[in-house]
């Protein structure tokens, strides 16, 4: 398929003009340079979005994915700056005049043990807040009236984490439990006119998750798909909601049935 491989968009991009790409929708996805973000967005772009790719670092790797992708830009933000916040929608809605999709990607970990709660220090609390809740809250304030005025959506990428008492730390399975509620609260607060969603992944099959050796014999054993999601699965997924027309306030847990054992 044309989102898991750079030669095919390449293939694309000799029928696709540039009045096809005014007629583009838009869609920001933060974090995408890499995992999760990286699918999201290619899949929007075969889905015939024209999309802003973000990260904090990965610059150099950010630049080189917006010219393999048709019609995607890069833009480098520090999430953690409400400055850069603003920017990076700013950013974004002066290259193409206007945002239909906001995908909130971009997220903070950490692996402390749930039973050493001197670890979680004040300092990782506030670090993780910042970027896994008070970013995205920010970044859909600024999106707001381009995302109303498109009738668009916004999918935070969640955790299974923030739904069963899991994850790498307590302080991030908490982050993503406020993210899930703060989706149902928007949800209410910017209907009907923008639905908000969330995904909440599981184990994903990624280079960082690699060693994570009991977390992949607890998937490959017990959850009924008998494997940890891909990227390209959570994509599907995120993509499922932003094509709905009808959903909103919904955490789509994403984790191959485990939590059904």
């Amino acid at each position: 398929m044309l989102f898991e491989n750079s030669r095919g968009i390449r293939k694309e991009r000799e029928r696709w003009t540039l009045s096809d790409g005014e007629n583009r929708p838009v869609a920001l996805v933060t974090g995408s340079t890499s995992g999760i973000g990286l699918a999201v967005a290619r899949r929007l772009v075969h889905d015939g979005y024209r999309v802003v790719i973000h990260s904090r670092n990965s610059a150099s790797a950010g630049q080189e994915i917006a010219k393999e992708l048709v019609f995607a830009r890069y833009i480098r933000a520090d999430l953690a700056q409400q400055k850069e916040r603003t920017r990076l929608v700013r950013e974004s809605l002066d290259l193409w005049g206007r945002l239909d999709v906001l995908v909130n990607n971009a997220g903070l970990s950490g692996i402390i043990p749930h039973s050493d709660l001197k670890a979680a220090t004040s300092e990782i609390w506030h670090e993780l807040y910042e970027v896994n809740v008070v970013a995205p809250f920010h970044l859909i304030a600024e999106a707001e009236a381009s995302l109303r005025a498109c009738s668009g959506n916004v999918v935070n990428i969640s955790s299974h984490a923030g739904v069963r008492p899991k994850g790498a730390s307590i302080p991030y399975a908490a982050t993503k439990a406020a993210l899930n509620h703060m989706t149902r609260l928007l949800a209410v607060s910017l209907a009907p006119d923008i639905r908000v969603n969330a995904v909440a992944p599981g184990l994903v099959d990624t280079p960082m998750t690699s060693d994570w050796t009991a977390a992949q014999d607890l998937w490959r054993t017990r959850a009924p798909m008998r494997r940890p999601a891909t990227p390209d699965d959570i994509a599907q997924a995120v993509m499922m909601l932003v094509e709905s027309t009808y959903l909103t306030g919904e955490i789509l847990l994403s984790d191959g049935g485990l939590n059904l054992t």
